[in-house]
Formats: C-alpha cells, sequence, structure tokens
C-alpha cells in the first residue's frame, strides 16, 4: 500500500540553470537561502544532553597551612600596677661629661648591675614568692567572707531600717525642739544691743589705766 506525501509550495526552491558555464563563472556566486523544512519532516531525535566536565587530572593545589606564631611571653602586669618598679640603669647610674671613668669600668659596672638586680629578685622571689602569695590568697579570702557575709547585709540592713528610725526622729524633732529652738531665736531676734562713743572712750580710759 503506497502512501503520498504532499509537500507544500514554501519547500520549492527555484534555481537558474545556465547552459553558458564561461558566463557562470563571470557572474557574481548568488547565495541561496533555504527555508527550514516543515515540521513533519524535521528530526525526531533529541538534542543530546552536553557532557559533563571531567575533572582536571593535574595534581591538586596545595592548602596553606596556617604556620602556629611563636609564644609571646605572658603579661604579668596587665593592669600596670608595678609600673613603679621599672627601674634601669639609666634610673639609678649616671655619668656626667667631665668625671669620665674607664669605658670597661663603666660596662662592668652597668653589668653588675643588672646581673645582681635580675638574680637577688630571682632567689628572693624563689624564697619568698610562694609563702606570701599563700598569704595574700588567705588575706583576700578572709576580706571577701566579711564582706559578704557582715559588711554587706549590715548596710542592707541599715538601709532597710534606718528610713523608719529616721522617720521617729523627724517626729521627736518636729514636735519638741523645732518649737523650743523657734520661740527661743523670737525672743533672741528683740536683743539690740547699742554702743556710743562716750562709752567706747570710758571703755578705753579703763584698759589704758
Amino acid at each position: 500500500m503506497m502512501m503520498m506525501m504532499m509537500v507544500s509550495d514554501d519547500c520549492l526552491v527555484e534555481c537558474k540553470i545556465d547552459d553558458d558555464s564561461d558566463e557562470y563563472d563571470d557572474r557574481e556566486e548568488v547565495q541561496i537561502t533555504t527555508p527550514p523544512p516543515p515540521p513533519e519532516f524535521a528530526s525526531k531525535v533529541p538534542t543530546p544532553a552536553p557532557k559533563p566536565a571531567t575533572p582536571s587530572t593535574g595534581p591538586a593545589t596545595p592548602t596553606p597551612t596556617h604556620t602556629p606564631s611563636p609564644t609571646l611571653p605572658v603579661n604579668r602586669d596587665p593592669h600596670g600596677i608595678n609600673q613603679h618598679l621599672k627601674v634601669e640603669v639609666s634610673d639609678v647610674l649616671a655619668e656626667p661629661a667631665t668625671p669620665h671613668s674607664i669605658d670597661r669600668v663603666w660596662l662592668h659596672s652597668v653589668v653588675g648591675f643588672e646581673k645582681a638586680r635580675i638574680w637577688t629578685y630571682c632567689i628572693l622571689s624563689s624564697l619568698f614568692a610562694v609563702p606570701l602569695a599563700f598569704l595574700c590568697g588567705i588575706f583576700l579570702a578572709l576580706l571577701a567572707c566579711l564582706h559578704v557575709w557582715f559588711v554587706v547585709p549590715c548596710i542592707q540592713l541599715s538601709n532597710t531600717f534606718l528610713p523608719c528610725l529616721r522617720s521617729l526622729c523627724m517626729c521627736g524633732v518636729n514636735v519638741f525642739i523645732t518649737p523650743f529652738c523657734t520661740s527661743l531665736a523670737l525672743c533672741c531676734s528683740q536683743i539690740a544691743v547699742t554702743l556710743s562713743n562716750k562709752d567706747y572712750h570710758q571703755m578705753r580710759n579703763k584698759e589704758t589705766a
């Protein structure tokens, strides 16, 4: 059974054929644009999906590792409570230009000062640092205990009961002391003292006599 397919006129292209080949070479090439085929002649094959990119087989770039910083010296005086103890050689020893000692003598004096200061402090701190720190800890613990369990409760209780006592004291003052002082002030305000020149001369004569 034969099936006949109908082709639309849009798919037909008109081409001119010249018999003379020489004239065809001299003519300009004519660009022929062909319209797209109708949907029934289009290919039914789906467009292939793009292939995923293959990973590169080159050597991986090493991740830079963080190099640990050198250990910094610990600040043992963060609040600066002992800044006045930072004594150097120039704070104690100073040689003027005129009385000038030998360079080696000055150098050994500076070295001796520094070594004596450092080693004496190290020895004394080795002997007394731990016991004194122990005593300071006991003293601070005792002070904290007294502050928490005695001083602060007394202050809070005083702040609680003092307003009542203040009210009672103010009532007693307003009832008894204020009227008496007001009356005494009114009595004393009426007293006037006058001094004449005659009395002043008499008193002066008595003093000279």
